[in-house]
C-alpha cells in the first residue's frame, strides 16, 4: 500500500445479494465523491463466504476475495479482510446497509479520534427509528450499537486489538464493539445519520437473512394476513441527485 488510502470499506457477503451489495457499494461511492476523494484514498474490500462472487461496478477500487466458507455470520471474513486491508479508517459495511452521502465527510472532520460512533436509520429493521439510543444508560450495550455506526482507526483494531475476535461466539459483534470502545484512546459521538440498516433487503429475492425472515413473519403474525416476500428489484442507480 502506498499510505494513502484513509479509507477501508470491510464488506462480508454470502454472495446471494449481487443487487443489494452493488446497491451498497453505490452508495460508498455517493458518500466517497460528496467528501471529495481521490480513487488512491478510498478502497473497498469484499470477501464472498465460500462462495464465487462478481465484483460491483464502481469507480473506486473494488478488491474481492472468495474465501473458504466459515459460516460464521460474516466474522472470520472480517478478519482476513482486517488483514488485507491498508486504510487508516476502518468502516464495516454489510451488504444489506448503505452509508449515507454525508457519511465520509462527516468522519474527517473526527480525523484523530479513534472511534466515531454516529447514528443510523433502523426503522426498517427495528421497532425504533434510530441506533445508538441516546439516554441514560451506557451507549455501547447489547442491542443499542450497530457496525455501521461506526468509523475506526486501524491502529486500533488491528494493531492493538489484533483484529476481529471471540469468532465462534454469537454475541461476537458486540464483544468487539466493548472491546474497541475500551480500548480506544479517544471516542467521539456524533448526531449524524451515518447509514441506513436493512436498506437493501428488498433487492434480491430469497436472500433474506434469518434475522429479517423473522421480522417478517412477525409483521405476518401482527396483521394476521399472509405478507408477500420481496420480489426481486434492480438496485437503483448511482445518480447523484
Amino acid at each position: 500500500m502506498d499510505g494513502d488510502i484513509l479509507f477501508s470499506i470491510i464488506t462480508p457477503s454470502a454472495g446471494n445479494r449481487p443487487n443489494a451489495l452493488q446497491n451498497a457499494v453505490a452508495s460508498v461511492e455517493r458518500a466517497a465523491r460528496f467528501a471529495g476523494l481521490e480513487r488512491n484514498q478510498l478502497e473497498i474490500l469484499i470477501g464472498f463466504d465460500g462462495a464465487r462472487g462478481k465484483a460491483p461496478a464502481c469507480d473506486f477500487p473494488v478488491r474481492t476475495f472468495s474465501l473458504p466458507g466459515d459460516h460464521d455470520q460474516g466474522h472470520g471474513v472480517r478478519n482476513t479482510l482486517l488483514k488485507l486491508s491498508g486504510g487508516e479508517k476502518i468502516l464495516f459495511l454489510d451488504d444489506d446497509n448503505v452509508l449515507k452521502p454525508c457519511s465520509l465527510s462527516r468522519y474527517l472532520h473526527h480525523r484523530d479520534a479513534e472511534m466515531v460512533i454516529g447514528r443510523i436509520d433502523a426503522q426498517l429493521a427495528l421497532g425504533q427509528p434510530w441506533l445508538p439510543v441516546f439516554d441514560d444508560g451506557p451507549l455501547v450495550r447489547p442491542g443499542n450499537l450497530d457496525l455501521l455506526c461506526l468509523c475506526l482507526s486501524r491502529r486500533l483494531v488491528v494493531d492493538r486489538c489484533g483484529g476481529w475476535r471471540f469468532r465462534g461466539e454469537f454475541d461476537s459483534c458486540q464483544r468487539n464493539m466493548a472491546d474497541w470502545h475500551r480500548r480506544a484512546r479517544s471516542v467521539t459521538v456524533i448526531e449524524d445519520v451515518v447509514g441506513i440498516f436493512d436498506a437493501g433487503r428488498s433487492l434480491d429475492h430469497a436472500a433474506l437473512s434469518a434475522r429479517q425472515k423473522a421480522l417478517l413473519d412477525g409483521l405476518v403474525g401482527e396483521r394476521g394476513t399472509p405478507l408477500a416476500r420481496p420480489a426481486a428489484r434492480r438496485a437503483p442507480s448511482l445518480a447523484l441527485a
